[in-house]
């Protein structure tokens, strides 16, 4: 297996693909097709932009940006320089794009113009265009130097992405590569933010060595291979869409096509058109893809390859891929931010019983413990928190050394805040989350941070989230919500609010008024009873 000892670090990932490569395809957007050594060049110019607009080595760059050739070529390309990568999601509304920029001091932020009708440059000025007053374009946002925007267009305060790559023309390819060949692969290569329990994000910070040891990891067990030809549809903000996808196929030579927004349509003619032979993705898009009436009209038969994981896989819906679309190989894993994106993973052979009901065995270099209230290990069939220990596991949150003694173990071990239980073969079942954590079509949604948002509308007095089944996405958020004295609000005047103000998988699809939430002697809310409702 190739190891992170032959790359050392992401850029030199890079630079090896585009050897290795060089003439195979490495991004299809559209009827723009550039190869390996094309993609080699323009990530090259990316860094020497970079470097000529001041980024430095361990500076943090943002981007925030759908599944495009500029994600990827603008990502890179800072990586390169020697910055860390803060991936935003493109779901954030501009007060949650705001606090991690600020959180994380990002000097450079990559931003797409308009994506689903909302304008991010205008989201994000509304929420950081006013502060103390900084040199950069967001007075807000002091330490965020310069924005470039994806696009042939923007205001005349910040930069197109053209211009930006212009600028960069007077750095020498020897400057380029000499910062490449100085990055330390023990250094961050990106802060991914995740929400938890205090209803903040927080920045897990994971290196160089980690990211290419996980995923050398990842492409062996899922037998990617080079010819492959991967439809990524799952967000380039998330480790499975930039590190199971973008890393995994400079490793081995696939080709890579960026689908910005799941559309089952748009999926189906991609896998046709394109004869996508990798597609992973949360259940649901498989489901999907099963389910659609004029399915038989596209020649699928290219696929081979299927990774999912993010919920409960049915056991029907491993049958079906095998059986109504030949797929060779359907594997489940899972795996969370503070621990590289992976931590358990099927292998190729396991049994469909296995795949349906678990996510799999540990990966090599990590260790998977089930513990007790007393973080006493437990047999085998008996539920418990899930710890992980091993490579994979982040070094903490980006300057949060309290949250991070909260989840890291003097010795090692990460506390996930998931509830499971392993089999005498070693395969673990997620069955709960501490953190009550509920998953919506693939995206971790907290009721902490929903609870949070709500609480700021002037007519909640009181609320609490939980997750509830939905057919179609596996969870959607219920509220549970006190009126203040005298209030009118209405359960749809509250979610039009709600999608105003937050992203659109935080959103509660339902509201129910109560006179008061159920709480405990020490003021906590009995979400157990508000789930037996």
């Amino acid at each position: 297996m190739r190891g992170d000892l032959e790359w050392g670090t992401v850029p030199g990932l890079v630079r090896s693909a585009a050897d290795r490569y060089g003439d195979v395809e490495a991004v299809v957007e559209g009827r723009t097709r550039v190869t390996y050594a094309e993609l080699g060049a323009r990530v090259e110019r990316a860094a020497a932009a970079c470097v000529a607009n001041g980024v430095a080595p361990g500076d943090r760059v943002a981007i925030w940006a759908p599944n495009t050739l500029d994600w990827i070529v603008s990502s890179l390309g800072a990586v390169s320089a020697g910055a860390v990568l803060v991936p935003l999601n493109t779901r954030f509304k501009g007060t949650e794009a705001a606090y991690v920029l600020s959180r994380s001091r990002a000097k450079l932020l990559f931003v797409t113009g308009t994506f689903l009708g909302t304008s991010y440059v205008a989201s994000l000025r509304r929420a950081a265009g006013e502060g103390a007053g900084s040199p950069g374009p967001l007075p807000g946002l002091p330490h965020l130097e310069q924005v470039v925007v994806l696009s042939d267009d923007a205001p005349a305060d910040f930069r197109t992405w053209k211009d930006f790559l212009a600028s960069g023309d007077g750095v020498g390819s020897s400057e380029v590569r000499s910062l490449e060949a100085a990055v330390d692969s023990a250094s961050p290569s990106d802060i991914i933010f995740t929400s938890g329990t205090t209803g903040r994000p927080k920045g897990a910070v994971i290196t160089h060595a980690q990211t290419l040891r996980a995923y050398a990891v990842w492409c062996e067990l899922a037998g990617l291979r080079e010819g492959d030809r991967y439809l990524i549809v799952n967000p380039f903000f998330h480790t499975f869409g930039y590190k199971a996808g973008v890393i995994a196929c400079l490793m081995r030579g696939a080709t890579m096509i960026p689908q910005p927004v799941f559309n089952v349509d748009t999926v189906l003619a991609n896998v046709a058109s394109e004869r996508i032979s990798v597609l992973p993705g949360p259940p649901t898009l498989h489901q999907s893809l099963l389910d659609h009436p004029n399915r038989d009209a596209y020649d699928l038969s290219a696929l081979r390859l299927v990774v999912t994981g993010a919920a409960v896989v049915p056991l029907r819906l491993v049958e079906r891929l095998r059986e109504e679309l030949g797929v060779g190989t359907v594997l489940t894993a899972y795996g969370l931010s503070e621990a590289s994106g992976i931590v358990t993973m099927c292998r190729r052979g396991d049994e469909p019983g296995v795949i349906a009901s678990t996510s799999g065995r540990a990966i090599p270099g990590t260790e998977v413990r089930v513990v007790d209230a007393r973080r006493a290990a437990v047999a085998p069939g008996t539920p418990g928190e899930v710890l992980v220990r091993g490579f994979n596991v982040m070094g903490g949150y980006y300057e949060d050394a309290r949250a991070t003694a909260e989840v890291l173990t003097p010795d090692g071990w990460l506390h996930t805040g998931d509830v499971g239980v392993l089999d005498d073969a070693g395969n673990l079942r997620i069955t709960d989350r501490i953190k009550d954590m509920f998953i919506v079509g693939g995206f971790n949604a907290y009721p902490a941070e929903i609870e949070q948002l709500l609480g700021l509308h002037p007519d909640v007095a009181d609320v609490a989230v939980i997750g509830v089944p939905d057919a179609r996405l596996g969870e959607v958020g219920k509220a549970y919500v006190v009126r203040r004295p005298e209030s009118s609000l209405t359960s749809d005047d509250l979610i039009a609010w709600s999608r105003r103000e937050m992203a659109n998988y935080k959103v509660p699809r339902m509201v129910e008024f109560v006179g008061e939430l159920p709480r405990n002697a020490s003021g906590k809310v009995v979400k157990g009873e508000l789930r037996r409702r």
